[in-house]
């Protein structure tokens, strides 16, 4: 399977980051599944990388088949490992 990113031209322009949505493919270049993020703009803006988020992974009918869930990662020392 390859998975590639969309490019949003809002983002790419101004640096503002929107939900990340992802082609997950097959060999022969089909499209099999597409995953939507799922988070609010002030967490994507100001968490970067660290952020939490939901993210929908749905067939070509949009039917979810597959829901992940991450929580916030905080690598400062005022978060302490869990």
């Amino acid at each position: 399977l390859l998975i590639k990113q969309k490019v949003e031209m809002i983002e790419a322009f101004s640096g503002f980051e929107t939900n990340n949505k992802y082609e997950v493919k097959n060999t022969m270049n089909q499209r099999v599944y597409m995953a939507v993020e799922d988070t609010c703009c002030c967490t994507r803006n100001c968490c970067g990388s660290s952020r939490p988020f939901d993210m929908k992974i749905m067939d070509n009918h949009q039917k979810e088949v597959i829901h992940l869930s991450r929580p916030l990662r905080c690598s400062s020392c005022i978060c302490p490992d869990r």
